[in-house]
Parts: structure tokens; C-alpha cells; sequence
């Protein structure tokens, strides 16, 4: 089973919470967030595998082409441009679709791969833990993601810490994703990107529930929006700097009793309404 835990902004916790889900569920723990991943940074796996991603991008023979431009005009994504002596390619752009290929009378295209990231694989204890690393520069994330996503341990269970938002890498996210857990914060930002978060997980029609992070009793902002929306809350986590100082070490919220009985809560209350 595959549970992805995100949230509809960025520095909600969700990491926080993911990596420690994981520590009590003994689930493994996949990093999704393949532009900044820093789950390895709490886990402290040991790697055991480090795999490069390539995508397909096309390669012209100068030879062979003939300037016609058919291949400029069939790409949809503008990866090729006509200049005066040659056509030129921004690979970055190329989504690898093949169309240039087909629309070339002279075969002068052929496709040819180059490397846009890393898998890195590795044990924290018996956890399998996963993550995606997207090169510098590289603009899309969605081909690191499939490979990380693909061929996941089915009998067990993964923690899928999914990119912050709503992007379209959280949407590739959810497509392996049976059940969801959506964090969140008690602010006006907090509530109003859980909106979104809620409408994209409900249009998958994923089950899941709700962990309100920095949470204080005093402050009640998301009390009536979870009411009128009937969502499932899961627990808190409390908002203290102790927490903060705790995350900024490194550490894991478990390792302190206060936290690791607040995480109990949360793991009875996923096992009843999401396992």
C-alpha cells in the first residue's frame, strides 16, 4: 500500500511528519521531493544503490537533414528552432514524445539519452528508504519521479513524501498513491492551500486524512473548515520550539516522549480509518 503524505504549501512539516510515520509504521520511506529531498537527512539510511535517470532527447544529422523545418513545426513544446544552416535543439525543453522523429521526410533524427538526475537507495534499520535527485538546472521533474515510483515493494507499506503544492508533480505523485494524508498549519496560508490539497486528493478519489502541524490549542483557524467539509483529523503535533530546535539537528520527533506519544495517537487513528 502506497500512502502519500503532502501538503498544499511548502514548510507545513511534511517531512517531518512523513519520516516519522515511517520510523513507527516500519514503512518504507520514499523522498518524492526530487528537487530539494531531505528526508535521508533524519533517516540516515545507509546507500546501498545510487541509479542514473536518463530521458531520450533527439540528436539531427547535419548530414542528413535537409532544413525543411517539419520537425520545428511538429513540436508542441518549442525544443527546436529553424536557423539559417542548421535546426537547434534546447534539450531542456524536450519532453522526449518522439513526434520530431516521425515528422522528419529525410530520417536525419534519431534519439540519443542524457541524464537529468539520480535514484539513491538505502536501509535505515529494515526500511527501505528512496529518494529522487534532480541535476541543477534540470526544469522537469516528472521523468526522476517515475523511476522512483515504479516497482515499489507491494506487501509492504510506502510513505510516498510527496513535493510540496499542488504542482504537476504532486498530481505524478498520487497516481501511485492508494490512501493520502494531507498536513497542514492553523494559518490563513496554511488554509487556504489545504483547499486546493483537499479538491486534488478528492479528485482522485483517494481516501485520506488530515494532521494539523504547529498546532495551538488558542488558535482555532481551521476548526469550521474541517467541520463543514466533514474531513477526518487524524492528530496534532504540537507548536513548541522545542519541536524546531529538534528538526534543526536533524533529529526525529519520536526520539522525544512528549512527541513519540503524539505520533502514537496519529498511527492508532491511520490504522482505524486509512489501513
Amino acid at each position: 500500500m502506497n500512502i502519500a503524505v503532502l501538503s498544499g504549501k511548502g514548510g507545513t512539516g511534511k517531512t517531518t511528519i512523513s519520516t516519522n510515520l515511517s520510523l513507527l509504521l516500519k514503512a518504507n520511506y520514499i523522498d518524492c521531493d526530487v528537487e530539494e529531498p531531505n528526508g535521508f537527512i533524519f533517516l540516515k539510511p545507509e546507500k546501498t544503490l545510487e541509479k542514473e535517470v536518463e530521458i531520450e532527447v533527439p540528436e539531427i544529422d547535419k548530414e542528413k537533414c535537409i532544413l525543411c523545418g517539419d520537425c520545428v513545426t511538429t513540436c508542441k513544446f518549442n525544443a527546436l528552432a529553424k536557423s539559417k544552416d542548421r535546426i537547434i535543439l534546447f534539450d531542456k525543453l524536450c519532453h522526449s514524445c518522439g513526434a520530431c522523429e516521425l515528422a522528419c521526410p529525410s530520417g536525419a533524427i534519431e534519439y540519443i539519452k542524457r541524464a537529468t538526475g539520480i535514484i539513491e537507495e538505502g536501509k535505515k534499520d529494515k526500511i527501505l528508504c528512496k529518494r529522487g535527485m534532480l541535476n541543477i538546472g534540470e526544469p522537469m521533474a516528472v521523468p526522476i519521479l517515475k523511476e522512483l515510483l515504479k516497482d515499489l515493494p507491494k506487501e509492504d507499506t510506502n510513505i510516498l513524501d510527496s513535493p510540496p503544492g499542488t504542482s504537476c508533480n504532486v498530481v505524478n505523485t498520487l497516481h501511485y498513491a492508494d490512501k493520502a494524508i494531507l498536513v497542514t498549519e492553523p494559518t490563513a496560508f496554511g488554509l487556504h492551500d489545504l483547499k486546493m490539497a483537499v479538491e486534488l486528493v478528492r479528485g482522485f478519489n483517494i481516501p485520506f486524512g488530515l494532521i494539523i502541524n504547529k498546532y495551538d490549542e488558542k488558535n482555532q483557524y481551521l476548526k469550521e473548515y474541517i467541520e463543514e467539509e466533514k474531513l477526518t483529523l487524524l492528530g496534532t503535533i504540537p507548536y513548541k520550539r522545542e519541536i524546531a530546535e529538534s528538526y534543526s539537528k536533524g533529529e526525529t520527533l519520536i526520539d522525544i516522549v512528549e512527541y513519540k506519544e503524539a505520533f502514537q495517537k496519529i498511527i492508532e487513528n491511520i490504522e482505524e480509518v486509512l489501513l
